[in-house]
Order: structure tokens, then C-alpha cells, then sequence
């Protein structure tokens, strides 16, 4: 029996694309009805979509026909699987509040069918802190969400943001309501087996990446992370089952995949973003910080003045983020801090344990050659270091470090049940 798939289309420049999914879908034997808001119309046309999905295309819910026999409902249940494509930061809004004021929404709100909502909007839309809320709630709520891809977007600008493409999407599709997929319910937590994801159920936050800390218009201060390891992690964390949420410095990295991503720049706006994510389950902080800003930022260009004397820099400290953390009210339970050291790896490591208030230091040496093929390169050797011990791993890829974290950190967890 084929699948059928109730395809709910809002209103944003990503709505064209729904046409080529429809194709898609009914290419591969799928049944598409679609629904579409009102704003959806400035974008595509009933009838392209009604000829492509070979059905009516609903948009009104106060269609008399149809709520004679509470359309509405029937809509809703009717389908195997309900895709929100495009899903705009206004119809995300509006499912994690729970309001119903159009066909779409109510539909959303009254339906006992998986949902899966596939977000496009400007990257500054994605990354902003009421998206980020309304998404976590969501994914608690049990509402499949497909990261959206990193390119340039309509607007002009580049970031994450990009409709994924349809067959991608599609690749979702099936892999939701694929043999022996277990359709989760709106409200209820997905259904994820304990043995085959053992954080199922659990807050993992991650920081990963470089800081940069603006001099002047042009300049700033970093360093050399790439931020690979911390993205590694959080993908480990999401395969394992966790919700991850992932506080990203400026990196050209790929979001992984079920992982919500927040893109910060500065040492400030990282706490920020860090502390909002909270509460969490463990907390992961990778991120290499940096440890000094300057005391103000330049609003022009510096330019030398021929003295040969270099421009004053006054510094001030940025915030310690670990230590913070560490201190909040909202502390994970269990709390991993990253050492990057050139000399005394073990020592410094353990003394950072102390001083931070965390419960394990990954520390590794970064001093000379070695600190190059580690930062900014693909493998990495790390110490893991608690309060009673210090274990050595073997030089590993970054991936296999991140993997080999996460299962201990899963013991760790096990042992405080």
C-alpha cells in the first residue's frame, strides 16, 4: 500500500521547491496532498501544485465542504507522514506555541501522525535565540527537524539557512517511514530504543571552534582551532541519541546532522549562547577561547604612524565560560572541559580540573609541530583526566577521539544512575 504524505507549504522563497519534492514523491510511489498557508501564495500557485499532487490543494479552513465532515481532522490523520517544507521561522513559532489560527497550523496541532518540519529562512532568522527555543521545544515535543543546509541565500548573505535539497529530503522521507521505522506522536518524546542510543533522552551541549575578538574593523585577535574535534563530538552525541545543541565560533564546518547549531563569533557571545542552551545533560566545552579581548574596539581602521612604536593594545580577560558554567545554577551534571597546553600536559590539565570546578579535562600538546597536525588537522591524542585518574589515549582521527569520548562519557553517566 503506498505511503501518503500531507505536504504543508509556508510562505517563503523556498517554496518552489516544494513542486520538485511533490515530483520527487510521486516518482518514487508516494501519495502527496498539499496544503498550503496563505502567505505560501505569493510564492506558488494552487494550481501548479494541484497538478502536480493530481488532488486539491487545501488552504481554508473555513471551507464549508470540507468542515461539514471536520476536514480538518480527517486531513490530519489521513497521512502516513505530515512535512512542514518549507518551514519558516514563523510556522516553527507557531507549532512549538501550539497555536492553530489557519488550516496548516490546526492540522499541525490536531494530527497523531509523525511530523516532519524541513526549516528555511536567513541564516540570522536560523540562528536566533527565539528560533533556537522554538526548535529545542519542538524536538522535545517529538517534531522531526532536518537541518538546513549552509550556502548563499536569497537575500545575498551566506550562512546556514538553505532548503536542503528535494532529494535529500526525500532521503528523509523514506528513511522516516522506511521498514521497521517506529512513527513518533506529537507531544510524546521519540521513541528511541536505550540499547541502540544510550543518550536517548538526554541534553548534550557542545562548544566547539575559535573565538575571535575584534581589534578594529579589519583585524582581530584568535587562534588556530578549527573546531573539527567539537563538531565531531556533537555528532557522536547526536548518533548516540542525545539532543544536541551546538555553540559553534566561526568555522566553515557542516552542521551535523541532528544537531542544533548556534553560530557565535565572540568570547561574550558564546557564555551567552551557552548559558541559554541550558539546562543540559553533560556539557562538553571544546571550544578554544580566547582568553583576551581588547578593552575597545577601534571603530576605524589602525594605521601605523611612521614612529615605528606599534599601536597601544590595551587587553582585558574575556569571560571563563567553563568556570561559569561550572558555578551556574543550571550546572550538567556531568561537565567536560578541553585543555590545549605546550608543556606540562598532565600537570596543567589537573590543576584546570581543580580550578574550573568540572568533572574531566581532555587535554592534549599543542606545542610545535604537533600543535599544528592537531589544530586545524584531523587527528588528535588526548589525555582524559578526573579527579582520581589519568587515562592515555593513542594518536587517533578526530572522529574516533570524539566517538571514544562520548562512549565514556555514557559510562560515566551509567555509573550515577
Amino acid at each position: 500500500m503506498e505511503k501518503r504524505i500531507l505536504l504543508i507549504v509556508s510562505g517563503g522563497i523556498a517554496a518552489y521547491k516544494s513542486l520538485e519534492l511533490v515530483r520527487l514523491l510521486r516518482a518514487d510511489g508516494f501519495a502527496a496532498r498539499a496544503v498550503m498557508t496563505q502567505s505560501a501564495h505569493e510564492f506558488v500557485t494552487p494550481l501548479s501544485l494541484s497538478t502536480l499532487t493530481e488532488d486539491h490543494v487545501y488552504s481554508d479552513l473555513f471551507d464549508l465542504k470540507d468542515e461539514r465532515e471536520i476536514g480538518h481532522i480527517q486531513l490530519s490523520r489521513q497521512a502516513d507522514l505530515l512535512v512542514v517544507c518549507p518551514a519558516t521561522a514563523n510556522i516553527l513559532a507557531k507549532m512549538a506555541n501550539g497555536i492553530a489560527d489557519d488550516l496548516a497550523t490546526t492540522l499541525l496541532l490536531a494530527t497523531d501522525k509523525p511530523v516532519l518540519a524541513v526549516p528555511a529562512m536567513n541564516m540570522r532568522m536560523w540562528g536566533h535565540a527565539a528560533t533556537r527555543r522554538n526548535v529545542a521545544q519542538l524536538e522535545a515535543d517529538g517534531i522531526h527537524i532536518m537541518q538546513p543546509d549552509e550556502g548563499a541565500m536569497a537575500c545575498g548573505e551566506w550562512g546556514p539557512g538553505r532548503l536542503p535539497d528535494p532529494a535529500a529530503i526525500l532521503g528523509e522521507i523514506r528513511r522516516l517511514l522506511g521498514t521497521g521505522a517506529t512513527p513518533q506522536r506529537i507531544g510524546m518524546p521519540p521513541l528511541i530504543t536505550e540499547e541502540k542510543h544510550p543518550l536517548a533522552g538526554k541534553h548534550v551541549l557542545v562548544t566547539a571552534g575559535p573565538t575571535h575578538e575584534p581589534i578594529d574593523p579589519v583585524r582581530y585577535i584568535a587562534n588556530r582551532s578549527s573546531g573539527k574535534q567539537g563538531f565531531a563530538i556533537a555528532a557522536a552525541a547526536a548518533r548516540a541519541g542525545a539532543r544536541v545543541t551546538l555553540v559553534a565560533g566561526p568555522v566553515d564546518l557542516p552542521t551535523p546532522q541532528g544537531v542544533t547549531r548556534i553560530d557565535v563569533v565572540t568570547a561574550r557571545e558564546m557564555l551567552s549562547a551557552t548559558e541559554n542552551a541550558l539546562p543540559a545533560d553533560v556539557g562538553i566545552m571544546v571550544a578554544a577561547v580566547a582568553d583576551w579581548r581588547v578593552a575597545e574596539e577601534a571603530g576605524q581602521k589602525i594605521k601605523k604612524d611612521g614612529s615605528g612604536a606599534p599601536a597601544p593594545l590595551p587587553l582585558t580577560e574575556n569571560p571563563d565560560i567553563l568556570a561559569t558554567i561550572a558555578i551556574s545554577a543550571n550546572r550538567p551534571t556531568l561537565l567536560v572541559g578541553f585543555a590545549a597546553e605546550t608543556e606540562n600536559v598532565i600537570a596543567h590539565a589537573q590543576a584546570k580540573l581543580a580550578r574550573k570546578g568540572c568533572d574531566i579535562i581532555v587535554a592534549n600538546d599543542v606545542s610545535g609541530a604537533l600543535g599544528e597536525s592537531v589544530m586545524g588537522g584531523e587527528r588528535n591524542r588526548v589525555h582524559i583526566v578526573t579527579a582520581d585518574t589519568v587515562e592515555s589515549w593513542d594518536d587517533l582521527p578526530k572522529e574516533d577521539v570524539a566517538q571514544r569520548l562520548v562512549d565514556h562519557i555514557i559510562d560515566r553517566l551509567s555509573g550515577q544512575a
